[in-house]
């Protein structure tokens, strides 16, 4: 229990709300299991398993080839019966640890002649070095059958997650065909370069894994109108470190251009762009690491991709210990270099004015994984608990904490339960970790994205569907439990046949006409709470996701901020793109931050951000 103890505090609760360091932290701390993990194609994809290969990978099995004449030449692709072909791409060259440059002729990823292929992951510790390779800027375009030349059809473009360390286009539940059939889009699921590769260069040269995905965003401006799809309005959407990289990408004014919008899912907003000083630091550890000089590219070109990934395990294990800004979770992150990436969306500098309208979600249990997995069957005692949180924040912020119910220690543990042993809390502690990290950041970072300009629609997943290798923790597959991970199947694949639950409502079941009968469950909705003015304002279908997406949220609940204060959201409907509830300049920062936001949320931001 001391173990989990040392490690929670470090990878949930001592997190500071930003990339800098504090008095209050400078120890080593051991390292906490990260984020549930992310399976790759290249391992599930490769299994004979028709289950496997039918809900949980991409297409392998092309029908007949489709050629679109593009201004980088033919593109080939692969058609079958889903109504929807298939494109995979390389999008751009690179040398290492150097930035990368789009493609001057369309080519298909790793050298393949079969447009049927997809593409190898970049590389990554926790693949075979048989399923990645260096030259991995590849994407995957899915064109449904609807859009034709001058469709002028929006596209939305997916950056996987994964810690900026792992993860791949071709990974469970990434297959787009369903999402293009659905919304009448063009869907792009993306590469970039990972870990070491993609963020530490040598030569000092930052954020290479953050121009990768503006390469892409260029690359698609300039071939979208070939299949159809019009170049200006590209919505960027990322779940996890996928997330994260867009709040890089809002931070950098020379990409503004290169999207219309943008959807969040899952941030780890809690986890703030490292400061030049942290990343030289970790930069430092890393180059100690290679047997070359940082200035003899001809040794460092040489080097092998095993060589620099254990060098880049080397760092990830050391960064916690180096900087307490590292966290175990995510040690490896973009860098606020001043030149490409100029705002951290905090107070340290100034926020900057804004016109883009963001969707911001997460899902119920975010911190399911991770706590319960590191407290383990035999629960998490009061005692412990409550010494962990005092650790974490200090007596005052802790006695303030301790009093909000959901994170409150309940009357009854001071008597045993009816197996005659200690109250649980580890409800209490994932809550806290859900607020901290994911929840009370991103309704922050609404707060301040509204105020300074922009557009921001807030949602809640209540209903996911479980991710492959959540069920390593069984929280995470009981009824009712949404934990990390659990949203991507629904947007990106559009899970078949999942229920559709309407509290205080009837059960919906799925149908072949979803649009339509959401639509008409929607007004249903809207006239039968008509009394109910934040429930009314909630379903206001914002122009973000319908009019140029189509179907894209499903089973979401969508909180009412602007109504009165409470811990959890005043009704939650859960029914397919209604809509988000959307801030309005009235919930900016101001004396009345209270009456316009969960008490609980907005108080333990406070707490964090004076820690």
């Amino acid at each position: 229990m001391l173990f989990f103890v040392s490690t929670v505090l470090a990878s949930l609760l001592l997190i500071p709300s930003y990339a800098l360091p504090t008095g209050s932290h400078g120890d080593h701390r051991p390292g906490f299991p990260r984020l549930p993990p992310v399976f790759h194609g290249g391992i599930l994809c490769g299994l004979p398993i028709p289950v496997v290969q039918r809900f949980l990978c991409p297409r392998q099995d092309g029908g007949s080839p489709l050629t679109v004449s593009t201004p980088f030449g033919n593109a080939h692709g692969a058609s079958d019966d889903s109504g929807t072909t298939r494109f995979a791409v390389k999008y751009a060259n690179h040398n290492r640890w150097q930035a990368s440059t789009v493609v001057t002729s369309w080519l298909l990823p790793n050298g393949q002649s079969d447009p049927t292929a997809m593409p190898m992951a970049c590389p990554q510790t926790d693949l075979n070095s048989s399923a990645f390779v260096e030259d991995c800027l590849s994407m995957v375009l899915y064109v449904p059958d609807s859009v034709k030349s001058g469709s002028k059809a929006p596209t939305l473009m997916w950056i996987h997650g994964g810690s900026f360390t792992f993860g791949s286009a071709n990974g469970p539940g990434l297959d787009g065909s369903k999402l293009a059939t659905a919304t009448n889009s063009i869907v792009a699921v993306i590469q970039y370069r990972l870990g070491a590769l993609g963020l530490y260069a040598p030569s000092g040269e930052t954020n290479l894994a953050v121009k990768d995905v503006m390469t892409a965003m260029t690359f698609l401006q300039r071939v979208l109108p070939s299949f159809g799809g019009d170049a200006s309005q590209i919505t960027i959407a990322g779940q996890s470190a996928g997330a994260s990289m867009i709040r890089t990408l809002l931070a950098v004014p020379s990409a503004q251009n290169l999207f219309k919008q943008a959807i969040l899912q899952s941030d780890t907003m809690d986890y703030g762009f490292y400061t030049p000083e942290i990343h030289q630091t970790l930069l430092n550890h890393f180059k100690a690491s290679l047997s070359c000089s940082a200035t003899d590219t001809t040794c460092l070109n040489a080097l092998s991709l095993t060589d620099i990934l254990n060098a880049e395990s080397d760092l990830s294990g050391a960064a916690p210990g180096l900087t307490p800004a590292a966290n175990p979770a995510e040690p490896l992150r973009p860098v606020h270099d001043g030149t490409l990436v100029t705002s951290t969306f905090t107070p340290i500098t100034p926020f900057p004015r804004v016109n883009k309208p963001l969707l911001i979600t997460t899902v119920n249990d975010e911190a399911g994984f991770t706590i319960y997995g590191g407290v383990g069957p035999g629960g998490l005692d009061p005692a412990t608990y409550e010494f962990m949180v005092d650790s974490a924040f200090g007596q005052k912020s802790a006695t303030t904490l301790l009093a909000f119910a959901d994170y409150a220690v309940p009357a009854s543990a001071n008597s045993t339960d009816g197996d005659g042993g200690e109250t649980d809390v580890t409800p209490q502690l994932q809550q806290m970790g859900t607020d901290q990290v994911w929840r009370c950041p991103s309704w922050t970072f609404a707060r301040n994205w509204v105020s300074n300009g922009g557009r921001a629609f807030v949602g809640e997943f209540v209903v996911g569907a479980s991710y492959p290798g959540n069920e390593e923790v069984p929280f995470c597959t009981d009824s009712g439990v949404v934990c990390h991970q659990d949203d991507i199947e629904i947007v990106v694949r559009l899970v078949p046949c999942l229920i559709f639950a309407f509290q205080a409502l009837n059960t919906l079941s799925c149908s072949s006409a979803l649009p339509q009968t959401l639509l008409q469950h929607k007004q249903h909705l809207s006239k039968k709470y008509k009394h109910a003015t934040a429930l009314s304002s909630g379903l206001e279908t914002p122009t973000l996701i319908p009019s140029e997406l189509g179907l894209l949220l499903v089973l979401a609940t969508f909180t009412p901020l602007n109504s009165a204060p409470l811990a959890r959201p005043l009704l939650e409907v859960v029914i397919l793109a209604c809509g988000a509830q959307q801030f309005h300049t009235t919930t900016k920062h101001s004396a009345s931050r209270a009456s316009v936001s969960p008490l609980l949320c907005q108080t333990r931001y406070i707490h964090l951000m004076v820690l």
